[in-house]
C-alpha cells in the first residue's frame, strides 16, 4: 500500500510498541482525537497512546490509503482486548513540513 512515509511511520511504531518512534512523527503542537477526547501536544499524545495501548493491547493493520494533498485517509483493522474487537477504523491525518499536525480516528 502506497502510504506517506511519515504515516508508515506511525503504523510501524504503533506495531512496535515504539512510544518514541510514534511520537517522533507528530509536530510539537499536533493534537489527536480519538473516542471524543482531544489530546494536545506531545506529552498529552504519550499519555493518550500509551493508556490506549495499555487498555486494549490493540494492534493496527492499515487496509486502505486515500492521499489529498496534506491529509490521508487510512482504514484499518484494530484487534485488541476489547468489545466487538476488531473493528475498522478511520485515521483522518493531516501533514504539514513532513509531520502530522493532526489525527483524528473513527
Amino acid at each position: 500500500m502506497d502510504m506517506p512515509g511519515i504515516i508508515n511511520t506511525y503504523f510501524e511504531a504503533d506495531r512496535r510498541n515504539d512510544a518514541n518512534a510514534l511520537l517522533d512523527t507528530f509536530a510539537v503542537q499536533a493534537f489527536v482525537e480519538d473516542e471524543r477526547a482531544r489530546h494536545q501536544g506531545v506529552a498529552a499524545i504519550r499519555e493518550w497512546w500509551v493508556a490506549a495501548k495499555k487498555a486494549a493491547q490493540y494492534v493496527a493493520e492499515p487496509l486502505e490509503c486515500t492521499v489529498d494533498c496534506d491529509k490521508a485517509l487510512i482504514r484499518a483493522k484494530v484487534s485488541g482486548q476489547f468489545p466487538g474487537s476488531p473493528v475498522t477504523l478511520t485515521y483522518d491525518f493531516a501533514i504539514k513540513d513532513g509531520k502530522i499536525v493532526s489525527l483524528e480516528i473513527q
